[in-house]
């Protein structure tokens, strides 16, 4: 990893642990805010500073077009869902739209089975993808950018994904939209989301599952973080549900729970973000401000945005080495990228 990005890791402060069911919350704190300024995507939206549409009336799917008409960047993470226009897509990569700019940024479709208007501008969907999706969307969005300078993601394997959630979960969806995966589950997630409370400075999380770390996210700002918090505990929460889901059919009883001492830090934690530390990434130029770094490690696979050298959000997740090799693109759908 980048000396600079590497030494930011290391500064990393890890909270002590807190629990529901089979998911483990580490809040994550560094030193003050620094680096560029900017607003989540869901207050731009909601202040009507920031407009979301396709890029043509005919559309495009791997593709929307953003306007921020104020004057503060607004930051979209990869995952981010947004909801309307001819059907819902979620965000590649992490971007960080400039004040007074227009840009077309690439996403992949949540919802297979609409393409047809219900409204002209998109809104916040309020959801992020599961972390085994971005962990899967980061591989083929690296595997894109090496091969075509690209940041695209192999659609067909999101849509694959999101049939498994619905059937796991007991999902009817006329269209097939993640959106409705994760209403179906509100009450579940709100259960998560109520046991995990943010912390004053906190600015990321790392989290775990049966006792397996399976990621974490970090944005620069803590105000930004506050508001993007319910979004991300939800998004590991549905990933949480379905990995307890699986494991207790499995098992025919309940899945077994990792044991932790009150207060101490995990070392599985801190090993994790050890393994952050030593992957290796290779610089592109973002598609709005700064430069998209993409890391390859040994049982990860993450990305970070740098402006102006300074972090702005960085997100990781475990991958096993047969995993990669599953998702990285073959030749047929490189090709694919560039259609």
């Amino acid at each position: 990893m980048e000396s600079g990005l590497k030494n930011y890791v290391a500064s990393f402060l890890i909270g002590r642990e807190e629990r529901h069911q089979n998911m483990a919350v580490f809040p994550i704190t560094t030193p003050p805010d620094g680096g560029p300024d900017y607003e989540t995507l869901k207050e731009a939206l909601e202040k009507g500073t920031f407009v979301v549409t396709e890029v043509s009336e005919g559309g495009n799917v791997p593709n929307l077009k953003v306007t921020n008409k104020g004057v503060v960047p607004v930051l979209l993470i990869d995952g981010e869902e947004l909801a309307g226009a001819k059907q819902n897509r979620v965000l590649n990569t992490t971007i960080l739209v400039k004040g007074g700019t227009e840009v077309v940024i690439p996403v992949s479709c949540t919802e297979q089975g609409r393409w047809s208007y219900i409204s002209r501008e998109f809104h916040d969907a309020g959801h992020v993808m599961v972390p085994n999706m971005r962990a899967m969307n980061k591989r083929a969005v690296a595997a894109s950018l090496e091969n075509a300078r690209e940041f695209r993601a192999d659609q067909g394997e999101v849509w694959k994904c999101l049939y498994r959630m619905a059937v796991v979960t007991g999902t009817e969806s006329r269209t097939g939209a993640m959106k409705d995966v994760f209403e179906s589950k509100k009450d579940d997630l709100d259960a998560y989301l109520e046991s995990f409370a943010c912390k004053a400075g906190q600015k990321g999380i790392l989290v775990m599952i049966g006792g397996k770390v399976v990621g974490f996210d970090f944005v620069s700002r803590e105000a930004a973080f506050s508001l993007l918090y319910p979004k991300l505990i939800k998004s590991y929460a549905m990933e949480a549900w379905i990995e307890g889901r699986q494991e207790k059919k499995k098992q025919n009883k309940e899945p077994a729970q990792a044991e932790a001492v009150a207060g101490e830090e995990d070392p599985k934690a801190r090993e994790f973000l050890a393994a952050v530390a030593e992957s290796s990434g290779k610089a592109y130029d973002s598609v709005g401000m700064g430069q998209d770094f993409r890391f390859d490690g040994k049982g990860i696979v993450g990305s970070a945005l740098v402006v102006d050298e300074k972090l702005v959000h960085m997100a990781f997740f475990g991958a096993t080495d047969s995993q990669k090799i599953e998702n990285m693109a073959g030749p047929s759908r490189r090709r694919s990228f560039r259609a």
